[in-house]
């Protein structure tokens, strides 16, 4: 699918709506609002659109970049499935994975994640008979959770007098479980740290450990998967490609390779946006679906909003950052023998533990490894790809020890970089052998990417993957929402609901309704 760049010639004067970003949550907003009549211009820097749910190649082999598995959306009922059959017209098919989706690898044994939900728990059980009751309890947590977590989510599409109203009713008996920790609220369940580290097996789906991480963001995490994964046919990519021509049909338009230096604002009101060519394009309205970080320190930076958008910005943080090591083989997956689980490969239970011995260099032994199979849950990849499998490899990593190298260019960073990726990838492989001898000595091709890629590729400028840290902290924002003090500034994205594919999405929904001033959700 072709996409065009910036030209003065081809773009009109004014747009009702510019939407900075062209990840899921901007794709979405971008096609709601087409669809309901509104003149918009989605902008990406990238020269390729769909943020983290595009690819990439290398010679005969291809691989995702963000996205590994969705649940639900073999439901056609349910709301993911239905917002993607809007959005997509229909266009975009999904395969559903085997039932034995995630493998929890632990050095004296592994533990399998089955959907659907029932056999998810009779498997716990098996493995923790003496657990039974706290498993049981952990699955009615999760229940009671996501039940309270819709109104949390609608609260924030209110300001002013309804906000003031009504904010605490909705938000109430979701803080409940959002102002605790994973462990804090497990540890109520059961006393077992084995079973512990089984049920947040998941970690790096959110990015933060059970005694750092909220524990809303595990529990949307667990109910999310708890029917299974499922996976784009065609690739990721197939997501950005099945949205943007229902964008154009709606007379909307969407170009690369074209950055947005900053938001323009006029009393209190944007006015549009400028270009880092320079050039200036006007809107009613500005969406930013680049990050609450870039909105405000990047394109506010001249405004007098600043200051006050900073100050919020003191009470987050960002997420982390990680390696992947995309990996190739010359031989299909079904003559490798490679399923579409994935797998968690852990050194020990105490994720906490493992991750803070490697973040503070007391171990090279890495907190995690998770193992992701794309040409294994694509159907259609030995049609696309004759011959050939891939794999993604993913562990934890942290920008601080990469920034002596942030000046310099890609492919041009020098011996010592390239040394450091070397051992690391080599520690990676081995692991991958001691999992799956049987793919030993198969790899035919393996690149690294660091937290400098994720910074000059998604545009994240410490390299975190998942935005803001989704701490108990990060919950109680009440700024974190889509309506800004700018007027005609809107938020969009995983930064003001949760990560993950389904949770930017719902975030284009949200900031679209508020829009609007219509309830999208439930139209859809």
């Amino acid at each position: 699918m072709k996409l065009n760049k910036y030209s003065k010639d081809t773009i009109a004067d004014h747009y009702d709506v510019i939407i900075i970003g062209s990840g899921i949550s901007g794709l979405c907003s971008a096609a709601l609002l087409s669809m309901e009549g509104k003149s918009v211009l989605l902008l990406e820097k990238h020269f390729k659109a769909g943020g983290y749910s595009h690819t990439f190649k290398r010679e005969n082999f291809e691989w995702d970049v963000g996205i590994h598995y969705i649940g639900g959306v073999h439901n056609k009922g349910s709301f993911v499935r239905r917002l993607f059959d809007r959005i997509t017209d229909n266009n975009l098919k999904w395969n559903k994975m085997g039932s034995n989706y995630d493998r929890i690898i632990f050095p004296d044994r592994s533990y399998d994640f089955i959907a659907p939900k029932e056999q998810f728990v009779d498997s716990l059980k098996s493995s923790f008979p003496s657990e039974v009751r706290g498993i049981d309890r952990y699955m009615t947590i999760l229940d009671e959770f996501r039940r309270c977590s819709f109104k949390y989510f609608s609260a924030k599409a209110l300001s002013g007098v309804p906000e003031f109203l009504l904010y605490r009713y909705l938000t109430r008996k979701f803080f409940k479980f959002s102002d605790q920790t994973t462990h804090q609220v497990l540890s109520k369940v059961t006393s077992d740290q084995k079973l512990i580290g089984v049920l947040t097996g998941q970690w790096g789906d959110y990015g933060l450990t059970p005694r750092e991480s909220s524990f809303a963001i595990h529990a949307m995490v667990a109910n999310h998967y708890l029917d299974g994964g499922n996976y784009p046919v065609g690739g990721s990519r197939m997501i950005s490609e099945s949205i943007i021509p229902v964008i154009r049909q709606h007379g909307g338009e969407v170009l690369i390779s074209t950055g947005v230096d900053k938001i323009n604002t006029t009393a209190g009101r944007v006015t549009g946006v400028t270009l880092e060519n320079g050039e200036r394009i006007d809107s009613d309205v500005v969406i930013s679906s680049a990050g609450v970080e870039n909105t405000i320190n990047k394109f506010l930076r001249d405004d007098e909003s600043y200051k006050r958008f900073s100050e919020s910005m003191t009470r987050v943080q960002p997420s982390g950052s990680y390696v992947c090591l995309y990996i190739g083989f010359n031989q299909s997956a079904e003559d490798l023998g490679v399923k579409d689980t994935n797998l968690w490969i852990y050194p020990g239970y105490d994720h906490d533990k493992n991750l803070n011995d490697y973040r503070n260099r007391k171990t090279d032994t890495f907190p995690l490894l998770y193992l992701s199979f794309a040409s294994s849950k694509d159907p259609q990849w030995q049609s696309s790809h004759p011959g050939t499998a891939t794999m993604e490899a993913i562990t934890f990593s942290s920008f601080d020890w990469y920034q002596r190298w942030q000046g310099e260019a890609w492919k041009n960073r020098g011996d010592e970089y390239e040394g450091i990726k070397d051992d690391i990838t080599q520690r990676m492989i081995r692991i991958i052998y001691q999992n799956a001898p049987h793919l030993k000595d198969k790899i035919a091709y393996c690149e690294l990417s660091t937290p400098l890629s994720t910074r000059d590729m998604a545009n994240y400028s410490a390299g975190e993957l998942y935005g803001i840290d989704h701490c108990p902290e990060r919950f109680r924002q009440k700024w974190l929402k889509p309506a800004t003090p700018v007027q005609g500034l809107f938020f969009t994205g995983q930064d003001i609901l949760t990560a993950g594919v389904a949770g930017a999405m719902s975030a284009g929904v949200l900031t679209s309704s508020v829009i609007l001033k219509k309830n999208l959700f439930k139209k859809i």
